[in-house]
């Protein structure tokens, strides 16, 4: 098995970053292990213990430590399994499954079994939300509820977005120059506000040590997808570079039988939620009626 990260101080790097971020949640958390049959499979298990149970998939060449950050809104309510996508930066085993196809989908779906459940709520963002869709494809018994914010897997774009962001990040890799590495950010969060310092710290350590996996879970089949019956609420960020809400939100609620759908308006790949949103989703993992069409 090879290694996702760039030097052998890189994986202590990033693992120092991530119980950092752990720890600064403020919050009881303990680690679970589970095997599947591609590895060894790491969750953070947090939030509130007596909530309803929800796995969470974190985004590309990130953590689950970071996603628990911009989470912060759903430790009150539910019972969190965090998991460490496998072949991306944490805890996990760093065996890298395809972009295509549905290898993703099986070992989302081991990990529900290794957990001892029949079915979970689910949420997803970005490159986990592509997981996430690949999951209701392979497994859709197994998905009671789900979330998907940003996702990969419904209406990718052209990898046009990416191509822009390479000058400014080989500018970065080349110097260290960190103007350039915010640059490169901003092509997917689009305004600075989003650029907080555990955003920059994730980044530089992304670009610093690990092998940037630029493939995200492609588009999943229709068909597939016509399979799962879970309400499903889909978010998607109108200025998103990578997955744009005129591809993802027009294309969610032909695929999903049971879906609403809701705009991330002026918003790019990388955003801040506002409390209407973050309540919005609180309340459809918890059951209550889904919210109308977005705006």
């Amino acid at each position: 098995m090879g290694t996702i990260y760039k030097t052998p101080d890189s994986r202590r790097q990033t693992l120092a970053l991530y119980d950092r971020q752990l720890r600064s949640l403020g919050c009881r958390w303990r680690d679970r292990y589970v095997d599947t049959g591609f590895g060894r499979t790491h969750l953070v298990e947090t939030g509130n213990f007596a909530g309803p149970a929800v796995l969470v998939f974190h985004g590309g060449n990130s953590t689950t430590a970071y996603n628990l950050l911009l989470c912060r809104f759903l430790l009150p309510h539910f019972h969190l399994y965090a998991v460490d996508i496998i072949g991306h930066p944490g805890k996990s085993d760093q065996r890298c499954l395809p972009p295509y196809g549905y290898a993703y989908g099986r070992w989302a779906s081991q990990v529900i079994d290794a957990l001892g459940f029949a079915h979970m709520r689910c949420f997803g963002g970005s490159f986990g939300g592509g997981v996430l869709a690949k999951l209701m494809c392979v497994a859709p018994e197994k998905v009671e509820k789900s979330v998907l914010v940003v996702p990969a897997g419904i209406g990718n774009a052209l990898p046009v977005g990416a191509v822009k962001m390479l000058v400014p990040l080989l500018r970065y890799r080349h110097g260290g120059d960190e103007r350039y590495l915010r640059q490169t950010a901003l092509y997917m969060a689009m305004t600075e506000d989003v650029l907080d310092s555990d955003t920059i710290e994730t980044l530089r350590n992304s670009f610093d040590h690990v092998k940037t996996k630029v493939g995200m879970p492609t588009n999943v089949g229709a068909r597939r997808m016509r399979r799962c019956h879970a309400p499903t609420l889909v978010l998607a960020g109108e200025r998103d570079c990578l997955f744009p809400a005129r591809k993802v939100l027009r294309r969610a609620p032909k695929i999903l039988p049971c879906c609403r759908t809701y705009q991330l308006t002026g918003r790019g790949h990388m955003h801040l939620l506002t409390e209407e949103e973050q309540s919005m989703i609180v309340s459809f993992l918890q059951g209550d009626p889904p919210p109308p069409p977005g705006r």
